[in-house]
């Protein structure tokens, strides 16, 4: 709004009103008297965008979006640390702490006796750590320990919610009102889990109070057992299922499973420029195609995801190492391929002839 109002434009505007009698040249008192009032002014205009920008929701940032949204009864999602399994040759005290890589991780349960499994928790929060798992070095000493491996992110760490996340929250909430066990309800109370990226909620099969509800990870991936029972848990505990024990209304039967996952296997002829093989492509190719699935099961709760022959060209041609490809195909056929509703798309086998 008071993009205009620059130094130069105020200064001459000053300058202006001055009478063309007196000296105004750059240098001249008059014109050195101006010239810092002009640059005060200048960066008071720049202040009041700023504030004006910090007025509206839509374009409100960091605290003070946070004050907005909270006369919604809304508050930011903080960050949250991952939960991961962790298989010894032995037991360990719960507490005791292991590394990998740069994270390190607290034992904090015990899964099985039966091969000494564990949960841990990362003591660096957000989704960072998710993608880590490998061989885990002691901090602690455990007598008796020959083998320590993170085999499993069982509930991912998430990042601080961001402005735009939060943003479109406040404006979810004019719109669909929260209520008693709506659909809703269902899905507000059940993103707000940690390790939860989506759901969908559906009338059960057997009718009459039944819920059903299938979930993805926060890192838009299939979920662990252990996050559906979580999540199971919270909503309708299983021995005591609709009881209003858990966060669902008294009389709803809450059954929670985890989103499915479809195979995309990827057959097509590829030219690949001077210097470059199929080898040599291999694992950026694959990185191109999980970026994509990716961008895809991030739409998963609110549509049914395509994957698309010509998003998968578009991308691959991009790709340096690429100059033509023909006769592509998805799952062997040459057109989109409409996913299952609770299925998300992942990598299968990629043959780039």
């Amino acid at each position: 709004m008071f993009e205009i109002y620059t130094y130069d434009y105020i200064l001459n505007q000053m300058l202006a009103k001055v009478s063309s009698s007196v000296d105004k040249r750059e240098g001249s008192v008059i014109y050195d008297a101006i010239a810092p009032a002009a640059i005060e002014l200048a960066q008071m205009y720049t202040s009041l965008d700023t504030i004006l920008n910090e007025t509206f929701a839509d374009t409100m940032t960091g605290d003070y979006l946070d004050k907005r949204v909270a006369e919604r009864g809304l508050e930011r999602e903080a960050a949250t640390y991952a939960v991961v399994k962790g298989i010894f040759n032995t037991a360990v005290p719960i507490g005791n702490r292991f590394n990998l890589d740069s994270y390190n991780y607290t034992v904090t349960e015990l899964i099985s006796d039966a091969d000494h499994s564990y949960k841990l928790a990362c003591e660096t929060s957000g989704n960072e750590p998710n993608g880590y798992t490998g061989t885990l070095v002691p901090i602690d000493y455990v007598q008796g320990l020959t083998s320590a491996e993170l085999t499993e992110i069982l509930v991912p760490g998430e990042d601080e919610e961001t402005d735009d996340d939060l943003r479109t929250r406040y404006f979810n909430s004019f719109g669909n009102q929260s209520f008693g066990g709506n659909r809703s309800d269902y899905k507000e109370k059940i993103d707000a889990i940690d390790g939860v990226g989506g759901c969908k909620a559906y009338r059960a099969a057997e009718g009459g109070g039944n819920v059903s509800i299938v979930i993805i990870s926060s890192d838009y991936g299939v979920p662990s057992s252990t996050l559906v029972n979580t999540v199971q848990t919270a909503i309708d505990p299983v021995v005591n299922s609709g009881e209003g024990y858990g966060i669902a209304p008294f009389g709803h039967r809450v059954t929670v499973t985890a989103a499915g996952s479809t195979a995309i296997n990827i057959t097509c002829d590829i030219t690949y420029a001077s210097g470059w093989s199929a080898d040599d492509a291999k694992s950026y190719i694959e990185s191109i195609l999980d970026a994509y699935f990716l961008e895809l099961n991030k739409t998963w709760e609110d549509s049914t995801i395509v994957v698309r022959l010509s998003q998968i060209e578009s991308r691959l041609i991009e790709f340096e190492g690429i100059t033509d490809i023909e006769n592509l195909k998805i799952n062997d056929a040459a057109g989109n391929l409409v996913i299952d509703t609770n299925n998300i798309p992942v990598r299968g086998t990629v043959n780039g002839n």
